[in-house]
């Protein structure tokens, strides 16, 4: 273990032996640190935070401090779960969960870069790539290898599906189902074309998504009648996905203008 003597580390957080523990980092009581982690010069750990292996906390980051939330108290007892392998940039912000016993969750492998925010009972999958200036607010929840923007902000309780990616400086209130590309205010430009390639994605499976996109987005019919309409035909698993996602959503989906046809297919069969 290398704790450098400017650092201020709790007798009572449980740090693995081989960690290294930067200057006037302060790691708090409650904290339990695994192998192989790094936590950088000025970083703050506060809380209960459990934390995985393998992960880098970047300069000035603060994780597990407390909500933004006027309904917390100081005696609920929540925490930040974090798994193995994230980098976790300079000055980033993750918030504990806001009610007891709830907790702040980042899976594995997941790059959260400079000034990226994090508000209470987040939850991110494994491989999701946040941009800087990224704000989260609380109860956002996050799929599987998802790309987030840079400077784009989310709504409290909304969902971003799996493999969606959102352009940079955009903002959200709805729903961001799997498989797309989103942008500007809660519109839908088309299909994540590159990230399901990248992802191993079949070209049929592909396709599929495709049309599964345009019988929901630019058949003319309204999403309900939308959904009947799939209901009759067999699809394979990740059409299914996309059309459960939208089926599931309580704060609805983002929607889509009427843009050529090349810019849902890309042209890549």
């Amino acid at each position: 273990m290398k704790i450098h003597p400017t650092a201020i580390v709790s007798p009572s957080a449980r740090i693995a032996d081989n960690v290294e523990i930067g200057p006037c980092v302060v790691i708090e009581g409650g904290a339990a640190i695994g192998e192989g982690c790094v936590i950088q010069a000025h970083a703050v750990i506060e809380g209960s935070v459990i934390m995985g292996t393998g992960n880098i906390i970047g300069y000035g980051s603060v994780i597990g401090a407390a909500p933004q939330d006027f309904a917390h108290k100081p005696e609920i007892s929540s925490a930040v779960r974090i798994g193995n392998d994230n980098r976790i940039r300079e000055y980033v912000t993750i918030h504990r969960g806001t009610k007891e016993g709830t907790e702040t969750v980042i899976g594995n492998g997941c790059f959260l870069m400079v000034g990226t925010h994090l508000g209470h009972n987040v939850a991110l999958a494994d491989n999701v790539i946040i941009t800087n200036n990224c704000l989260l607010a609380g109860y956002v929840s996050v799929g599987e290898s998802a790309v987030l923007g840079g400077g784009s902000v989310f709504h409290q309780f909304m969902r971003i599906g799996r493999r969606a990616m959102v352009a940079g400086s955009s903002s959200f209130n709805k729903d961001v189902p799997p498989f797309v590309t989103a942008n500007f205010r809660n519109l839908l430009v088309g299909i994540n074309v590159v990230g399901l390639r990248r992802g191993g994605i079949s070209p049929s499976a592909r396709m599929e998504i495709k049309r599964a996109f345009k019988l929901v987005y630019r058949s003319g019919l309204r999403v309900r009648e939308a959904l009947e309409e799939a209901a009759k035909s067999d699809w394979g698993p990740e059409a299914l996905e996309f059309f459960e996602f939208i089926r599931s959503s309580k704060r609805g989906t983002c929607t889509s203008n009427r843009l050529a046809d090349s810019d849902i297919t890309g042209g890549e069969e």
